[in-house]
């Protein structure tokens, strides 16, 4: 525990604390389908071999690295081995482009970069490389304890962080060791008053979606959450679904994001209440509890709670400006909301708001030991320790002393209280030919306020009566009428901020930032550049649709085809390819789409139209039971095994098992594969198994079959009913089954195949997707989805072959002679994650037609 009067020389004594923690989980992120969990000592045991790798290669004290990938525990480790060497750190976004990655390795000279294999944009830098995904099996050789270190002090350049700033020109903000402890200090002696409650809530999980790329990225995933000894779970895909599962699943308690994304799920809840019907009944809730106390808010809507589960409690926003309505939707809801302001220049934080009190729209009070005022134009004008020194320049030269005040180019005003409020940008604020200032967020919450409307961006807009603001639409319906939502908008607005022009923007998204900021220097270049009413951007959901399918299918197809085109016939996608298709747009447009809304019917045209409504046909959910996994139904299920299902299946089949020699050394998971003849094979196998794995098995079954049971239709009969629910108790507590959809849904199914891998448990799939029909006598074509979970599981897959069962079917014989039956395992076989799913499958029906 911290004391009160914490002083700091450099970040690298944050690495002492990550050794205390021992084997405490720092980092949990997810490779495929599994999770990959990174240890405080482990973590800091990488960075030590990081920093002799950089040695080995010659990269000295003061030379600059380029780190480019998606948040991983490789990718913090990666930056501290930096940081240790006196190495100074180049983070650029995942998703930057092949210029600006050319520009800034000009500008640094940048000696090596690590790079994830996402990371398109730096493929083609001239320089070293180190795949950050394979960094700490590249460095393990190296002696993990601590190393004499360079003279590194509070004035070393740490960082240097780049941004485009006004214009395309990159600019790298200069950050030292100092600038960084400036803000932290404050909020680890602030932290360390509060060390004596964590114990009651231990481990605090923090969800960080925000890229360790940007400074609000790193403080709250890198060093903020380990001043609490918490653990930081990191997920790529800004999917509003997939987060909430993601935080209930994992027992998240904080979620670290940018106001978009905020947004998104804002969205994605009201749509769940509109597709049930409820959404007046949620309203009036919101409405009712503007003035009730944060826990009566929390009860009033508990059953959001425990959408998000019941450890979740607050949002932690920054990276841009949060509109006051979606802060106090979330407040309403009984979630606390906490909001940064700040820039690279400063370190990350300025300003940050209080969670549990009104902050009146404002972004909080000033950070300690900043000086703050606002100019004679109303700009936020700041100085203090953690301000940058200034730019990068290939001398290192810097472009102010501590002691000057940085314009920040934000526009604020301050209340009596103290809390700043942030009006806009000065280069976005609309001087109109009155002389009166029009700030596009006010005109943009207003508009964004409007059920018609998805996203809204207001632009200058040269008229011929002077600057005037132009609103840019994004319609949630493509036939609303616009100009009934701008005149919804105008009777809200002062008579200075009528808005007379407006454009409709026909892709679902605008261009956006790596912080998810709208980039309005394009959205204004592509308005210039077609002044008509409609905006044809050439970013719309019907070309990127075209440009997936061809990559997916290593085939060519029209730029700007046929609506009507099928995913299936035309795009040839099969049901994997849906299924990629439909991740893609799903993280492109930060919507929810059902799998039953991707059949091999659906059109280019029907995607659009799924798009565009952010939620597509809504299936009955399949049950995926957690309570099978728990005493005493793990003890129910031994017993009913020994008593019933292994004498029947001896007595019936008199099995001889093969290949046990091949599971003598696996002390793993493993996911069993077999050719499926009988409504008995799941026993047959269970029989054969060793104890070991036999009770650590899940076993797939037909998705829709389950469905029906747990959910008959309505026009089953009451005793029907009651037989089925049955049914569906019994072969889950006999068997631990769970659901394999044979059309669609089986992304949640390998989901839970992987949860079940982190249990402890084993799988078992029969891929061929039916059984046998009576007089085959051989393995069908397996499904291209087993490819795919082998692939992401990355347990060992293990092949079995049941043998004379055919016959027996062929003969309608339901008691085998001995010999006659036997189940054959397998060499187990383990597959790269950058194996092509359908080599896998090709290898597997091999492997599986061969005498095992």
């Amino acid at each position: 525990m911290q004391n009160n009067s914490i002083t700091r020389e450099t970040l690298l004594s944050y690495l002492d604390d990550y050794t205390r923690r021992g084997s405490d989980i720092l980092f949990v992120s997810q490779r495929g389908l599994r999770l990959v969990r990174c240890s405080y000592a482990s973590l800091v045991s990488y960075a030590r071999q990081t920093a002799r790798e950089l040695t080995v290669r010659g990269i000295q004290e003061s030379d600059t690295v380029i780190l480019c990938g998606e948040n991983s525990a490789e990718w913090v480790a990666a930056f501290w081995g930096c940081l240790i060497c006196g190495v100074v750190v180049v983070p650029l976004d995942k998703d930057t482009t092949i210029d600006f990655a050319r520009s800034v390795q000009e500008q640094t000279r940048a000696k090596l970069i690590f790079a994830s294999s996402s990371a398109a944009g730096v493929s083609d830098l001239d320089i070293p490389r180190i795949e950050i995904d394979e960094l700490f099996h590249l460095v393990s050789s190296h002696d993990p304890r601590r190393a004499e270190l360079p003279s590194i002090t509070s004035s070393t350049l740490a960082e240097v962080v780049f941004t485009s700033g006004t214009t395309s020109t990159p600019k790298g903000v200069m950050l030292t060791h100092a600038n960084l402890l400036a803000n932290l200090l404050p909020i680890e002696k602030e932290i360390s008053k509060y060390l004596k409650w964590e114990r009651f809530f231990h481990p605090i999980r923090f969800l960080n979606l925000v890229p360790l790329s940007h400074v609000f990225g790193q403080f709250m995933g890198m060093f903020v959450p380990q001043l609490l000894g918490s653990e930081v779970h990191f997920h790529n895909s800004l999917n509003p679904a997939e987060i909430v599962e993601r935080v209930r699943r994992h027992r998240i308690s904080a979620t670290v994001l940018v106001p978009r994304v905020l947004d998104s799920l804002r969205q994605w809840l009201e749509r769940r209440y509109e597709c049930r019907g409820e959404e007046e009944e949620f309203k009036q809730k919101l409405s009712a509890s503007v003035d009730r106390s944060f826990w009566q808010r929390w009860w009033i809507f508990r059953r959001v709670h425990r959408l998000f589960g019941w450890k979740f409690w607050a949002f932690v926003c920054g990276g841009a400006t949060l509109e006051a309505p979606t802060e106090e939707f979330w407040r309403r809801l009984g979630f606390a909301v906490l909001q940064g302001y700040g820039m690279t220049e400063t370190a990350s934080l300025i300003s940050v708001t209080h969670p549990f009190k009104d902050n009146g729209g404002s972004i909080g009070k000033v950070m300690p030991g900043y000086e703050l005022k606002l100019d004679e134009e109303g700009e936020i004008v700041v100085r203090g320790p953690s301000v940058s020194s200034g730019y990068w320049t290939a001398k290192g030269e810097v472009s102010r002393e501590n002691h000057q005040w940085l314009h920040t180019g934000d526009v604020g005003t301050l209340d009596e209280s103290g809390h700043l409020h942030f009006k806009g940008r000065k280069k976005d604020i609309i001087v109109t030919s009155a002389g009166l200032n029009v700030y596009p967020e006010d005109l943009e919450a207003v508009l964004n306020e409007d059920s018609d409307v998805r996203s809204s961006c207001v632009i200058k807009w040269s008229g011929t009566q002077g600057d005037e603001p132009l609103a840019v639409l994004i319609l949630n319906n493509p036939r609303a009428n616009v100009e009934r939502v701008i005149e919804r908008a105008n009777k809200k607005l002062a008579e200075h901020q009528q808005i007379r022009h407006w454009r409709v923007w026909e892709s679902p998204t605008f261009p956006l930032a790596g912080t998810q900021k709208v980039l309005k220097r394009e959205v204004a270049a592509k308005i210039g550049m077609l002044r008509t009413e409609r905006v044809d951007t050439n970013d719309s959901g019907f070309n990127f649709v075209i440009e997936e399918a061809a990559r997916i299918t290593g085939q060519q197809f029209p730029s700007a085809g046929d609506p009507a085109l099928k995913l299936s016939t035309d795009l040839k996608l099969d049901s994997l390819g849906r299924v990629e298709l439909l991740s893609a747009l799903e993280d492109r447009y930060q919507i929810e789409i059902d799998e039953a809304s991707f059949t091999a019917a659906t059109s280019v045209g029907d995607v659009e139209q799924i798009i565009r409504g952010g939620v597509g046909k809504v299936s009955a959910a399949y049950p995926y039971p957690t309570w099978s996994h728990y005493f005493p139904v793990t003890w129910i299920r031994a017993i009913l095994f020994y008593t019933i299902i292994f004498p029947i299946t001896r007595i019936m089949s008199r099995l001889k098992a093969e290949g046990l020699e091949n599971l003598s050394e696996l002390n793993e998971p493993v996911l069993f594969i077999s050719n499926h003849v009988t409504l008995g094979d799941h026993a047959l196998i269970l029989s054969a198994l060793p104890m070991r794995l036999r009770h650590r098995l899940a076993i797939a079954m037909e998705g829709e079959r389950l469905r029906e049971w747990l959910h008959p239709r309505d026009s089953t009969g009451m005793l029907m009913r009651l037989r089925m629910i049955v049914e569906y108790v019994l072969v889950t507590t006999f068997f631990h089954v769970f659901p394999l959809p044979k059309k669609s849904g089986f992304r949640r199914s390998f989901a839970y195949a992987a949860e079940s891998v982190e249990r402890g448990f084993s799988v078992l799939v029969f891929p061929e997707g039916r059984r046998a029909p009576r007089g085959q006598m051989h393995l069908s074509r397996l499904k291209s989805g087993i490819g795919l979970l082998a692939s992401e599981l990355q347990v060992p897959v293990v092949p079995v072959r049941l043998e004379g069962l055919y016959e027996l079917k062929r003969r309608r014989q339901y008691f085998a002679t001995k010999g006659m039956v036997s189940v054959k395992f397998g060499k187990p076989i383990r597959f790269e994650r950058s194996c092509e799913p359908a080599a896998i499958v090709e290898e597997l029906e091999r492997r599986m037609s061969d005498k095992l």
